[in-house]
């Protein structure tokens, strides 16, 4: 099928993104997905062709579409994902003086209160324990993995993507590109340091990771490939059961722990936000349950003693 005037406008959008706004290829191909998703459901082929009714008209669709085996709808932060792309696909085609609908005309779905699970300190402590008791080089790699996680919030993908020559094991902190290409100084502590160099020198394969398969059923030698995202996971699972943590644990899961931990201890959350890699401080403020809580200790040790 030849290609539209929407569609060749759609695809300078997404060069616009990647080109001049530094979005990652992820971002752009989701983009493109919910773009091309909308404009085949409304039947658009010019820009015109996109109207405050019919954008109307597919979110009630998306709304009421049943996805899986179990019959789930699609949650609102899918939906909000679809009219986010479209929102700032008429952004870019009203700076470009194109007559479209108005961008700010798409209101996004308004969601539950977000609640972050995260692990208390002797769960921590007993998945790490847990960690401990692997054998070997695999069980070295596990706990520094569960180690760096906590220490520096870091996001799995980063984690994975790491390689030895980007840590300066000798200075405390060290720089990780994030999401968008954004990079951010990351801090390690004394125990996730100390780890990972006890990780490292046991290491004998040439991978410029810093954390690696290690699988020796594989031609009879040790595999040393990266580790990948949904291997992490599998590993946080697997301490975690053996930690007796009833929680449902993801290596996120740590990332959110870290975060909190600063929180209870008193960090202002504009550094948590810098910490994590947050573009916004709204994305951070998902945490401010913690600070609540320490809110009403606050209020109930000293309010009202003078009465």
């Amino acid at each position: 099928m030849a290609a539209t005037a929407l569609d060749k406008l759609i695809q300078d959008f997404l060069d616009h993104l990647e080109v001049e706004k530094g979005r990652s290829a992820k971002t752009s191909k989701n983009y493109d997905f919910y773009l091309k998703r909308f404009t085949k459901w409304a039947g658009c082929k010019k820009l015109s062709d996109i109207t405050q009714d019919n954008v109307r008209q597919f979110r009630l669709w998306l709304n009421r579409s049943v996805k899986g085996r179990e019959g789930e709808t699609v949650k609102s932060s899918t939906q909000n994902y679809h009219l986010i792309a479209l929102r700032s696909f008429l952004k870019y085609c009203a700076k470009r003086d194109f007559d479209c609908l108005a961008p700010e005309k798409i209101e996004l779905a308004k969601q539950p209160s977000r609640q972050v699970e995260f692990l208390e300190a002797e769960e921590l402590t007993r998945m790490i324990d847990a960690s401990k008791k692997t054998n070997g080089i695999v069980g070295l790699r596990d706990e520094a993995i569960l180690q760096m996680l906590f220490s520096t919030g870091l996001r799995v993908s980063e984690l994975t993507n790491l390689k030895i020559d980007n840590v300066n094991l000798k200075r405390d902190e060290f720089t990780v590109r994030g999401k968008g290409g954004k990079t951010r100084v990351v801090f390690i502590s004394d125990d996730a340091k100390t780890c990972v160099k006890a990780y490292l020198e046991k290491r004998t394969d040439p991978s410029p990771y810093i954390f690696v398969s290690h699988d020796r059923a594989k031609k009879g030698r040790e595999s040393s490939g990266p580790l990948t995202p949904r291997s992490v996971q599998r590993l946080v699972e697997r301490y975690a059961l053996a930690a007796g943590v009833t929680k449902k644990i993801t290596p996120h899961t740590l990332r959110h722990t870290f975060a909190t931990d600063l929180l209870r201890n008193g960090a202002d959350i504009r550094a948590v936000q810098s910490m994590l890699g947050h573009a916004s401080i709204t994305t951070t403020q998902v945490y401010t349950h913690v600070t609540d809580k320490q809110l009403r200790e606050v209020h109930k040790k000293f309010h009202g003693k003078g009465a």
